[in-house]
């Protein structure tokens, strides 16, 4: 009966733990950059632009309005840093930089799924923009830099799934 309760119990946690949605407040900024396709040259290029921007956009995001100001201020620079890029590569697609509000499929980050709709958002379509793409929030700061720091902490329901797999 004991052993009953005790799965019944991590049952219900996996259920409350992978069925959490979180609420993305009005005070973020999200960041997506959209593969021209999901071939091997496209989305290292994709990888290639989050690389080139990451200095600059994911870091020191003190609050909403220093994060807006730092985008559209490197607006520009972040244009010619893309164009440099695919030259320096000789990847003939065209990008498209697109700040404003845009919309967003429902996403699953860090372990944690946020609903889709229309944010404020920095995009960067690349080509047919037809690609896997690479998804963060720049504003609360939840981009690859803390993906690092907080990777472990998120996988607690993929730990009681294991748990229950090796229970049975």
């Amino acid at each position: 009966m004991k052993k009953i309760l005790i799965i019944f119990v991590i049952l219900i946690l996996v259920i409350l733990v992978n069925e959490k949605e979180y609420k993305i407040s009005e005070d973020s900024i999200r960041f997506r950059v959209i593969a021209n396709s999901n071939t091997p040259q496209d989305i290292i290029m994709k990888e290639r632009v989050v690389s080139e921007l990451s200095g600059l956009l994911f870091v020191d995001n003190k609050n909403i309005n220093n994060t807006r100001e730092k985008i559209y201020s490197n607006l520009e620079d972040i244009e010619d840093r893309i164009k440099k890029l695919f030259d320096k590569y000789n990847y003939n697609k065209t990008f498209n930089v697109i700040y404003g509000i845009n919309s967003f499929p429902e996403k699953v980050f860090l372990g944690e799924k946020y609903p889709a709709g229309d944010y404020e958002s920095l995009v960067i379509e690349i080509g047919e923009s037809k690609g896997n793409n690479y998804f963060c929030i720049l504003y609360p700061s939840l981009c690859m830099i803390d993906y690092e720091k907080h990777k472990d902490e998120k996988q607690f329901g993929f730990k009681i799934s294991e748990l229950l797999e090796q229970l049975f």
